[in-house]
């Protein structure tokens, strides 16, 4: 800072374009005789909290004020307060809702952190819905997300790392670990990874953070990061050595390193009894996997029929096909999309009437109209339901785009086709790696039985072993 009080003022209302911008406020006070100024955001602060600190200041005397900022400081009856002479910083803090005041004869600018964000309530998230458990969610505010946090972790191993990025956005980030558990190489990795970020702003939030911290192999599809709206999830991964990135204005969490196992587990596999989750888990596994065989499959076998053993002759398609099977197929993996995209943007007083529109119109009247089998649809509807059965939608488009490549291999090409687009399916899945460099299929490849039996199947708690 400048060592006359009108250059401060001058130099850092010109900053910050006070009278341009009508929430960024400014105004001139008397502190102990002294001129002083303060800047808020307006919106950001507490009225109540703001008005008592200002009789506080204002009400000092002048044989009261201390010579120092650092004596002032300590007069300051509120805890959030810290001092500083970079005009960055202060410009920084002022514009993520600090109050600043600079007052004469001063060196610093005294900061005090009385902000508060506009939020919605920490409700149950409408994706990670569970039977049982905690009904509560992460929210827009990275500081609500971290005390969910640290209301579940009372450890003082727990590790809260504040970083920002983003030249114009200057956007918060949450590093969140156990320090004992975590592969300290890797997190250094990603520390590194977020402070050498050169990037104007984070528009999308955590996916242009993740593009930007895994930048190889882009044109994978299967996921390298997994997204929880779950406090208890994510405390859960914590404890486990995983690392949760939380980033400011993200109601989600992202959790890192994951395999494709880590992707199929669920908060309700843990909150029933050992047989229970695991049977809720291996089915949402065997469901994940039937995804991707079963129209494949399907249209394989109609065009070798006398390859259907004569249990399953149920199975061939009675009625005439007036469209190819392939074809079918892939417009209705359009047609799902469309639905899906559909249902997010409709109003929910007119979702239902909708909904069961669609299903008489598009269902009803599309086999009888002879664009499509009803065998066809139902194979279909069991696709698109079934992927509602894991949490992640990034997994299920990577199947569902790998399911589309077989679907046009297999017609092209029949039996040879259909092998090769398997092949290519494991390939991907086998050379695709974790961000942290391991193998996506750990700890099946490399292979660890403990580590394996715990993420297929639900174990009984260490300490109800006891």
């Amino acid at each position: 800072m400048y060592q006359s009080f009108e250059e401060n003022k001058q130099y850092l209302s010109g900053r910050l374009h006070v009278g341009e911008s009508f929430d960024i406020v400014s105004r001139d006070i008397l502190i102990g005789e002294k001129n002083a100024c303060f800047y808020f955001i307006d919106g950001f602060c507490k009225d109540a909290l703001m008005q008592k600190l200002l009789q506080f200041l204002m009400g000092l005397k002048a044989q009261d004020m201390p010579a120092t900022a650092e004596d002032f400081n300590k007069l300051m009856p509120y805890v959030e307060v810290s001092l500083t002479n970079d005009f960055e910083e202060i410009t920084t803090n002022i514009l993520s809702g600090v109050f600043a005041v600079i007052i004469e004869g001063f060196d610093e600018c005294i900061l005090i952190d009385s902000r508060t964000y506009p939020a919605r309530g920490v409700s149950e998230p409408e994706k990670d819905k569970v039977l049982r458990g905690s009904k509560d969610g992460f929210v827009e505010t990275v500081v609500f997300n971290t005390a969910l946090i640290r209301r579940r972790i009372r450890s003082t191993d727990l590790r809260v790392e504040m970083l920002s990025a983003g030249k114009a956005s200057k956007t918060d980030i949450a590093l969140c670990y156990m320090d004992s558990r975590v592969d300290k190489k890797f997190l250094g990795k990603i520390r590194d990874r977020i402070n050498s970020l050169k990037v104007d702003a984070l528009t999308l939030n955590q996916e242009s953070l993740a593009e930007c911290l895994y930048t190889s192999k882009w044109y994978n599809p299967f996921p390298k990061f997994k997204y929880t709206e779950r406090p208890d999830a994510a405390a859960a991964q914590i404890l486990e050595g995983s690392i949760i990135i939380l980033v400011d204005n993200s109601p989600s969490a992202m959790i890192l390193p994951i395999s494709v196992f880590d992707m199929v587990q669920e908060a309700d596999d843990f909150y029933f009894p050992p047989i229970t989750g695991s049977y809720l888990r291996l089915s949402r596994f065997l469901i994940l996997i039937l995804t991707y065989f079963i129209t494949p499959t399907f249209l394989l076998l109609m065009q070798n029929p006398d390859w259907i053993p004569p249990s399953l002759d149920f199975i061939v398609v009675k009625e005439e096909v007036h469209v190819p099977l392939v074809w079918q197929f892939l417009i209705l993996e359009l047609a799902i999309d469309g639905l899906r995209l559909a249902a997010v943007n409709t109003p929910n007083m007119l979702s239902t009437p909708l909904s069961v529109m669609a299903a008489l119109i598009l269902g009803e009247f599309s086999v009888s109209s002879g664009w499509f089998n009803a065998e066809v649809m139902l194979y279909m509807a069991f696709v698109a339901i079934a992927n509602y059965t894991h949490p992640s939608y990034e997994l299920g488009y990577a199947i569902k785009f790998f399911r589309i490549i077989n679907l046009i291999l297999t017609a092209l090409f029949q039996f040879w086709g259909y092998i090769i687009g398997v092949v290519f399916f494991f390939t991907a899945i086998v050379t695709n790696k974790m961000v942290s460099g391991q193998s996506y299929l750990y700890p099946l490849i490399p292979f660890s039985w403990k580590k394996f039996s715990s993420l297929m199947f639900r174990t009984r708690l260490p300490e109800a072993r006891e």
